[in-house]
């Protein structure tokens, strides 16, 4: 008897919809009954980018404006018995702003 595992890599640049999508894409794995186990939503380090950019093109080098882009990372690992799971991952609606990645892996 052949088990799948199924990794889950979502991003996001906001925290809040990222913990619910997390939050979602669990309830909708506890009715299932081909699930061995679910470990996670592990966090990731929060990778966080900043830009410094002058105001004006020509004077007053020294004033600037700094900006700073945060990527918010989590993954949810599922242990199945059945292939049926990915189907349900697939058709299940996340909020905008959530990217996943699906990757499945088959051991004994």
């Amino acid at each position: 008897m052949s088990k799948e595992k199924i990794r889950i890599i979502l991003q996001s640049f906001n925290h809040l919809i990222l913990n619910e999508s997390c939050k979602d894409i669990l309830n909708v794995l506890v009715n299932e009954k081909s699930i061995l186990n679910i470990a996670g939503p592990i966090s990731f380090p929060t990778r966080k980018r900043s830009y410094c950019v002058l105001r004006s093109p020509h004077v007053d080098k020294d004033s600037r404006e700094q900006f700073e882009i945060r990527r918010y990372k989590k993954i949810i690992d599922i242990h199945s018995t059945s292939k049926e799971i990915i189907n349900v991952l697939l058709l299940l609606d996340l909020s905008p702003g959530v990217s996943t990645e699906l990757f499945s892996y088959s051991y004994k």
